[in-house]
């Protein structure tokens, strides 16, 4: 791999490796990821790029699966760079990494919606412990969108001999299971890569239910916050961060805070919610599993569970929990996912009443609330 061009790895036994391009303005930076993502054998760093126009430039050639975009750079910014990118390869799945702070988050926010798959916040440079958190998190999605990416569309590489790509294989979805008859009294809807952009699809047709809305979406402080924001703006429902015994009110939605697991318990005067810094599970913090158990414990079966788009499978043993007390589980079906881990792993387990696309599960979501689903 060389700096600012393909890489000389294109011979056909790298064929199943995913393809990542790296574009940041600080080599530094850029050798520091782009080490990192070899070391792992089921990725290969193809170019890297010092601003956004050498991407642009770039990107027909490199063919990439995946390719992560700094936000400021000199000459062109990521936001500038990120439709252009798309507009030469519409599957191309990004990820934006920046800083953590409230400007990087709401950028971030406004490159989900603008098309990027994902956004990560960049480590404090101080913090040793962080930068191996990311260097992890970063490996792990972009494998995962890599492989999503290639279940889509089979891509052949511009060399001598094309390279047909073939993804592992997926599991099939087991017989659904019937739907509750029970009109739920409280939503759960668990995301994780591609969610963001997942909710803002799903949000608008819940904008008038009465029901609570409990969200947990994998993203680091700050984002969260801003997400709670957005939601609440798109729908003009109320929505917020979750908050330590903060109560909860019919007709709001409630967004776990990062870093924090978001509980709900049971109380004299109604329901308040609780914030938890237990040890991560599924190696998140939020996860969806803490918050699927408490509601379980709250609602039984007059629970109704969405799992959108993410990777890994947190939400499945919630969702088993929450089949087992009688409560209905809707999943994003593989087609529209980004990555289909999350909604996989309840799909392939049977614990799903229906498997729809994202375009489909707020309108269900709404009917069943309401009790119209007949």
């Amino acid at each position: 791999m060389t700096d600012q061009s393909p890489s000389d790895k294109s011979s056909p036994g790298h064929g199943s490796r995913v393809r990542v391009v790296v574009v940041d303005d600080s080599a530094v930076v850029r050798g520091l990821i782009a080490a990192s993502l070899e070391k792992d054998p089921d990725i290969e760093v193809v170019a890297t790029a010092a601003n956004g126009r050498i991407a642009v430039d770039g990107l027909a050639a490199w063919d990439p699966d995946v390719v992560i975009l700094d936000i400021e750079m000199p000459v062109m910014d990521g936001m500038t760079a990120l439709p252009l990118l798309l507009a030469i390869s519409p599957d191309v799945k990004i990820i934006i990494a920046s800083t953590l702070t409230l400007r990087g988050a709401e950028i971030s926010l406004k490159a989900l919606a603008a098309g990027a798959a994902e956004c990560m916040a960049k480590p404090q440079a101080a913090s040793l412990r962080g930068a191996d958190e990311f260097r992890r998190e970063l490996v792990e999605k972009v494998k995962a969108l890599g492989q999503g990416r290639r279940r889509r569309s089979t891509v052949a590489r511009p060399t001598a001999a094309p390279v047909v790509r073939k993804p592992p294989p997926v599991p099939a979805v087991v017989t659904l299971r019937a739907m509750s008859a029970e009109i739920p009294q409280a939503i759960a809807i668990a995301s994780s890569t591609g969610g963001p952009q997942a909710l803002f699809k799903v949000s608008p047709a819940l904008k008038n239910l009465r029901q609570p809305i409990f969200i947990t979406q994998h993203m680091p402080p700050t984002f969260t916050t801003l997400l709670a924001d957005h939601l609440g703006k798109l729908t003009g429902r109320p929505a917020r961060e979750a908050a330590d015994g903060m109560a909860v009110e019919a007709g709001s939605t409630y967004v776990a805070p990062g870093d924090f697991h978001m509980l709900i318990e049971r109380e004299k005067d109604g329901f308040r919610l609780r914030l938890s810094k237990a040890a991560p599970e599924n190696f998140c913090r939020p996860s969806a599993d803490p918050m699927l158990r408490s509601l379980v414990a709250c609602y039984g079966r007059r629970l109704l569970c969405v799992v959108l788009t993410g990777m890994g499978q947190d939400g499945l043993e919630g969702c088993r929990a929450a089949v087992a007390a009688g409560a209905g589980v809707v999943a994003q079906n593989e087609a529209t996912s980004v990555v289909w881990g999350m909604p996989g792993a309840v799909a392939t387990a049977g614990l799903c009443s229906q498997v729809l696309p994202i375009d489909e599960i707020g309108p269900l979501v709404e009917r069943l609330a309401q009790g119209t689903n007949r």
